[in-house]
């Protein structure tokens, strides 16, 4: 997955999540398709509930993941409790794309790294354009 060079990309946020039992496989490390969850989670944070919610309600649009890709590159455990990194960068008025990394407690390197495409799409399923709106607010994050 490639970016534009002149890819502007926002801060880092940091969001935390604790790893329960239920996330695991029997061995005790996290089942993998987990980590779009966490990742899920994270990216809504950095746009907000509230905002998406509106933004469905009022203007019909939402989001959908068209892309991604994951690395695993260490395994998460149950009781961790990892920091789930994100930033994004805004590649067109219907895409963003989005770097994310789980750090393990006192990790040396990130467990596992995911480069999400999302466009943004109307409630018949048709790209749309987001709104000028959300764009200066996604921009006021860098």
């Amino acid at each position: 997955m490639s970016s534009s060079p002149q890819a502007q990309w926002s801060n880092w946020f940091h969001f935390p999540v604790q790893i329960y039992y239920e996330d695991t496989d029997f061995s005790g490390v996290v089942y993998h398709p987990n980590f779009l969850k966490y990742f899920e989670r994270a990216r809504e944070h950095v746009i907000g509930a509230k905002t998406l919610a509106q933004l469905w309600q009022q203007q019909e649009l939402g989001f959908a993941v068209y892309r991604s890709d994951l690395i695993y590159h260490d395994g998460v455990e149950f009781a961790d409790v990892v920091d789930v990194r994100t930033r994004f960068s805004v590649e067109s008025k219907y895409r963003t794309l989005w770097q994310q990394e789980i750090w393990r407690p006192d990790g040396k390197k990130a467990a596992v790294t995911a480069h999400i495409e999302m466009v943004c799409m109307n409630k018949k399923r048709q790209l749309a354009p987001m709104t000028a709106d959300l764009l200066d607010a996604l921009k006021q994050q860098f």
